[in-house]
């Protein structure tokens, strides 16, 4: 039975997170919690391309607004304040037709902050996070909590509206559009791929240039899969040069194949959620796999499991052993990228090892 006081019924709620595909999906992990104990409620999303791409068809949302956030970035680097200013006014424009009730900024920044503002709703939440002046464009701000994971933090711009932490489970939600049903088997069928036998899917690159593990590690790593084990190696197009490195790491001791640029991010999820498991860094494609439901194998060094890894149970973690690890700075202060250079591709192919020896891994 309902008892959220806080929550008016029939609410008109916003979502501000516009980009960055694991926060996004984080961030979704909020809304169907909130779908789920208030059913009532109507949700919009505000999201920016390529990651709003992962939002469309997401059965707790019922109106998905896009704003492109690049041009508005590329304009505030150059300090161009005149298209800053026609962006925001396209954005209003955006929201102009909409009323809200509530708006939810599950991301932090000044623009986001801003944002928030035009939407217009009387009751604006913020969240402890970045904040870059975002404090000021909202009328109340969420609880400080001590649990660091984004995904908690993130939850408790409900609890101003009566959703206690005990309330949240954890699982973020992508749901692939009904084109896609048969994707993967004619995709895999025509790479040459056999169903029939168990898929690694492997992402070589992250977005931060020290959350990378030298690619020539990867294929070190994987030169002792089991035989009937086929390597996919995923990734954007400019990935394509990393992903020949690993490749020639790995040698003659196991076929790989990669489909780096082939894809969309629907596409690659669907083609992920028929793998029996993704190794990868701290980026994207790893919550993509745990919002389908495959099983990973992810590697951390400047950042933690403990602050971005997956909630959801059949995740494996290697952390780095160095003292360094977990600075959460986006560029090493020793410039030596010490946390993953300390990672031993034998830890990681112990791992891989046992889980591909497991009898459920076998088709």
């Amino acid at each position: 039975m309902r008892n959220f006081t806080a929550l008016p019924r029939g609410a008109r709620i916003l979502i501000v997170r516009l980009s960055a595909i694991g926060d996004v999906l984080h961030a979704t992990t909020v809304v169907h919690n909130l779908r789920r104990l208030a059913p009532d409620v109507h949700i919009t999303w505000l999201a920016s391309p390529p990651a709003s791409t992962l939002l469309e068809g997401n059965p707790d949302i019922d109106r998905l607004l896009l704003f492109d956030r690049r041009p508005i970035d590329a304009a505030s680097a150059r300090l161009a304040l005149g298209t800053c200013w026609r962006e925001l006014r396209k954005a209003k424009a955006l929201l102009a037709p909409y009323a809200f009730d509530i708006a939810l900024d599950l991301q932090g920044l000044f623009l986001t902050g801003v944002l928030t503002r035009l939407s217009g709703a009387p009751r604006r939440i913020g969240i402890h996070e970045r904040h870059e002046g975002n404090p000021l464009f909202m009328t109340e701000m969420a609880p400080d909590i001590a649990s660091p994971h984004k995904v908690r933090r993130y939850y408790t711009a409900l609890a101003p509206l009566g959703f206690p932490q005990e309330t949240l489970v954890p699982g973020p939600v992508l749901a692939l559009p009904a084109a896609l049903s048969g994707f993967a088997a004619q995709f895999w069928a025509a790479h040459g791929i056999d169903t029939a036998r168990p898929i690694l899917m492997v992402c070589v690159r992250t977005t931060w240039e020290d959350k990378n593990w030298p690619p020539a590690r990867f294929g070190a790593a994987l030169r002792a899969l089991p035989e009937d084990v086929q390597i996919v190696f995923a990734g954007a197009r400019g990935d394509i040069p990393f992903i020949e490195e690993a490749q020639a790491a790995l040698g003659d001791a196991h076929a790989s194949l990669s489909i780096a640029g082939e894809t969309s991010l629907p596409e690659l999820a669907a083609l992920i959620k028929s793998a029996a498991l993704l190794l990868t860094g701290d980026t994207g494609p790893l919550y993509i796999a745990e919002a389908v439901g495959t099983p990973t194998l992810s590697l951390w060094g400047p950042t933690s499991p403990a602050i971005y890894g997956p909630l959801t149970p059949g995740h494996l973690f290697v952390e780095s052993p160095s003292p360094c690890r977990a600075c959460c700075h986006t560029r090493c202060k020793k410039k030596s990228n010490a946390c993953m250079a300390a990672i031993a591709p034998a830890d990681v192919a112990e791992k891989l090892r046992r889980f591909f020896e497991a009898p459920s891994v076998r088709p």
